[in-house]
């Protein structure tokens, strides 16, 4: 449900720019205000899954997902949609870290990487789904469906984890850090929004500068607190383990390259190429076809080339075909656009179950609830990071043209820039060392193994 809502949305951006009667760009901050409610409210799924029971935060999680969804289809302006999707989010952020919890409590290391690809594959499913489903919904009905159509499958989900979760919850749990998830939340809070709206004139510059410099200052107080504090509702002590860290850095590199590209390619087919809703759907479910297609090779890549290889040479591949997309227009034959996407995907995909494997690699069991809940903000955060990247790139492109209707010149810039973003990750993959995370990839290492650095 939630990989489906957030697929249909990006493509159904520009519709509701008309409807909404808002700058298509000023629309990313629907994509923008849930990854960012996610990044806030992350950190305490863990918690709250220790202490009140998977089962019952998943079901919450749910219902407070629907009547999000309920008030995004009910939603008059921008601000209105904004804020129910704030809203949605707090549902989004106990979900996915409850049940890779669940998961990562249950298999084995040996297991791991096939637990990982497997665990993903439903929410491929979204992906896929989506785009044709939102271009379909918004070309033929109307957009506010693509919200609506979330009742009955929450419903439904509601019935499915009562009927399949274990009420598990762990004993002994310590006191909710209230101090430090205020520091950490209310930082995160100014430092994204800030983030998102600098230069893109959303509010005046001085507000974004000034949210900027208080989630600094707020974020580094949080530091300071993390290191005092017995129980922190972040554990930075974990970036302390040199997998988990290596892949934290890489990962959220490379995700803020991903990060941007849905929100950027159904604008470019659509207001550049002159594509429907529809035919644009068509087109971008291509790169999560190609991701779907991945799940049943990451278990002997892995084990044949081990984390380090694939990660760096992934990394290279997937910043090639972002760039290539750059080089699309409106008589690119569709073959090639589906064939560039499709591989594309199949990467991207094999980089991220490689990826959020390798950052579990090391963590030790009765830590796995903090890592998740880590994880899961990072990724979340760079997400963001990755649409407001991608916005910013487009937006300097309209105003050295002095236009606010993007065309199809306008996007390769954008796309150029995020394809270097994804090639540099490559550079932090690079320090790990050959045998990283083997015991979890099952990649034999020849050499005589070398001694463990600190904290590895």
């Amino acid at each position: 449900m939630e990989n489906l809502d957030s697929a249909v949305l990006s493509t159904s951006l520009p519709a509701i720019a008309v409807s909404l009667d808002a700058n298509p760009l000023h629309l990313s901050l629907a994509i923008t205000a849930y990854l960012f409610s996610l990044a806030v409210f992350i950190p305490v799924s863990g918690w709250l899954a220790d202490r009140f029971g998977a089962r019952n935060i998943f079901r919450l999680a749910i219902l407070i997902f629907m009547l999000g969804s309920v008030g995004c289809g009910l939603s008059q302006t921008l601000s209105e949609l904004v804020m129910s999707r704030l809203f949605q989010g707090l549902g989004g952020a106990m979900m996915v870290p409850v049940g890779r919890l669940v998961v990562l409590r249950t298999v084995t290391k040996a297991e791991m990487v096939t637990a990982m690809a497997w665990l993903t594959t439903p929410a491929l499913l979204g992906p896929i789904m989506g785009p044709p489903l939102g271009g379909f919904i918004t070309t033929y009905f109307d957009w506010r469906w693509i919200f609506w159509i979330n009742v009955p499958i929450a419903l439904i989900g509601i019935v499915l984890v009562t009927r399949f979760i274990e009420d598990s919850r762990e004993v002994g749990v310590p006191p909710l850090d209230l101090r430090g998830f205020a520091i950490a939340g209310l930082g995160l809070a100014a430092a994204m929004f800030g983030f998102e709206t600098v230069g893109r004139g959303i509010v005046p510059l001085g507000v974004s500068l000034g949210l900027l410099a208080v989630g600094a200052l707020l974020l580094a107080l949080y530091v300071l607190h993390a290191r005092r504090s017995t129980h922190p509702i972040i554990a930075l002590s974990l970036l302390q383990i040199r997998t988990f860290r290596i892949a934290m850095i890489g990962g959220s590199v490379f995700r803020l390259a991903h990060g941007a590209t849905p929100f950027l390619l159904p604008m470019m087919l659509q207001f550049g190429f002159g594509m429907s809703a529809f035919q644009s759907g068509m087109v971008t479910f291509a790169g999560a076809a190609g991701a779907l297609t991945m799940k049943m090779t990451a278990r002997p890549i892995l084990k044949q080339f081990g984390f380090r290889n694939t990660l760096v040479g992934n990394a290279l591949i997937v910043g090639l075909s972002i760039a290539a997309i750059g080089l699309f227009g409106p008589q690119t034959p569709a073959g090639i656009v589906f064939g560039v996407l499709l591989t594309g995907g199949f990467f991207r995909s094999l980089q991220f179950t490689s990826v959020n494997t390798l950052g579990y690699a090391d963590v030790p069991p009765e830590r796995m609830s903090q890592a998740t809940s880590f994880a899961s903000m990072m990724q979340q955060l760079s997400l963001t990071m990755g649409v407001a990247v991608g916005a910013a790139a487009l937006h300097l492109v309209l105003q050295m043209r002095g236009s606010e209707q993007p065309t199809a010149g306008d996007f390769p810039v954008a796309f150029f820039a995020l394809g270097a973003i994804s090639a540099l990750s490559a550079l932090v993959f690079l320090r790990l060392a050959p045998d990283a995370g083997a015991e979890v990839s099952g990649k034999r290492i020849t050499q005589t193994k070398l001694s463990p650095s600190p904290g590895e």
